[in-house]
């Protein structure tokens, strides 16, 4: 049987984090909320068959991505079932938490919330959902949730501690707690660290290479900035390397993906204009832009998992403003890109509005992409590495 918690430090001791204004320090040891989270996260109970916990979709080894080989490869998660796939790749939860609420800024443009398609208002509702969701962890409802740590003596003892007599009473008031504790242990230090080398290199603790220093130009003048950077303008700490909004950038269909789950050949991923509140055909097919932190640990790329390498991911851009026949060939398949899931709604002009990159520097965008990798997955980098130099000989 699980042990309870240890250490119980009252609520008021949870950090507040703050988006663009900095984030505060949260203290290195986890509070009674956090560590319940820590293991909520980590609880196979939570899934209907007992098979997989948040961390089986988001292992912490792995940047909190999903590294298990399926049929479809890594492009999307299999379920508890054992049968079901989810239609979207598995995002991150790195650095996750410093997206803001979902809502419209002062142009009318859609930003913030979790998942893709910012289905989830916060962290918090994003926490809850993968439970009750019949292709990730499959539980029928939430009294099949609270039944299950009601049936715990540990968990009832733990969520009494933390939240009060009676914590598990209510069913929608104890649910409310499971997703609340989740979404705090997610807001801790080990899913945002900011220890990169390039985190490294602002504070004056490491020294980019003359290819990565490159690369970091390239991001800034091929325009990757208009999406990936929350701040527009010079080098700053705790930079996110995404804009919070929804565009698109017309992804071409998985078509394995999209085999696997039974949808035919008319379906189309409505992206931001599938999310409940959302009835506006000018966001179909905009999905949130995600953080490039760990971005070189946590293939495949886009959000249905389509493109293997990095550089598959980056070069796909070039699509945009060249010409040039080679650049309308994926690498991968040796044919075109083919056409874009949602023709409508492209983002074109942050699309066009780089000029066409040479593989030179390609590569070096590549390696400054690299430099974004926390210190503690960097060993990753190197088995990649290995693999590919394995590969060519």
């Amino acid at each position: 049987m699980r042990r309870a918690l240890a250490i119980l430090l009252p609520l008021a001791a949870i950090p507040l984090i703050a988006v663009g204004a900095g984030v505060s320090e949260p203290p290195e040891r986890l509070n009674a909320l956090e560590e319940l989270g820590r293991q909520l996260f980590h609880e196979p109970m939570l899934s209907r068959n007992g098979s997989q916990s948040c961390a089986t979709c988001h292992d912490p080894d792995h940047a909190f991505t999903d590294p298990r080989e399926t049929d479809l490869g890594r492009a999307v998660s299999l379920g508890d079932d054992g049968q079901s796939h989810g239609d979207r790749n598995t995002p991150t939860l790195s650095y996750a938490f410093l997206s803001p609420a979902f809502h419209q800024d002062g142009q009318g443009r859609y930003k913030g919330g979790q998942f893709w398609d910012g289905r989830a208002d916060d962290l918090k509702d994003q926490a809850g959902q993968p439970m009750l969701n019949p292709v990730e962890m499959g539980m029928p409802d939430k009294a099949a949730v609270v039944e299950r740590l009601r049936g715990d003596p540990d968990y009832a003892a733990d969520f009494e501690a933390v939240f009060g007599p009676g914590a598990l009473n209510d069913i929608d008031t104890a649910f409310d707690h499971t997703a609340e504790a989740l979404a705090a242990y997610q807001s801790t230090p080990e899913f945002a660290p900011f220890d990169s080398k390039y985190d490294r290199y602002l504070r004056g603790e490491a020294e980019l290479t003359a290819q990565e220093q490159f690369g970091h130009t390239v991001f800034i003048t091929w325009n990757c900035r208009l999406c990936h950077q929350l701040r527009k303008q010079g080098l700053t700490e705790r930079e996110t390397f995404t804009s919070f909004e929804y565009h698109n950038i017309g992804v071409p269909v998985n078509h394995a993906v999209r085999e696997a789950n039974g949808m035919g050949a008319d379906y189309v991923d409505q992206g931001l204009a599938g999310r409940l509140g959302i009835d506006d055909p000018a966001q179909a097919g905009r999905v949130k832009v995600p953080t490039l932190r760990n971005v070189a640990v946590t293939g495949p790329y886009m959000r249905n998992g389509v493109f293997q390498d990095l550089r598959t991911a980056v070069v796909f851009y070039n699509k945009y403003p060249s010409r040039r026949a080679h650049h309308q060939i994926n690498p991968e398949t040796g044919q075109d890109w083919g056409p874009p899931e949602v023709a409508e709604n492209l983002s074109l002009h942050e699309l066009q509005s780089g000029l066409m990159v040479d593989d030179a520097r390609v590569d070096a965008l590549v390696a400054f992409l690299e430099t974004l990798t926390d210190r503690r997955y960097e060993p990753l980098l190197e088995e990649q590495r290995r693999a590919r130099e394995t590969q060519e000989d």
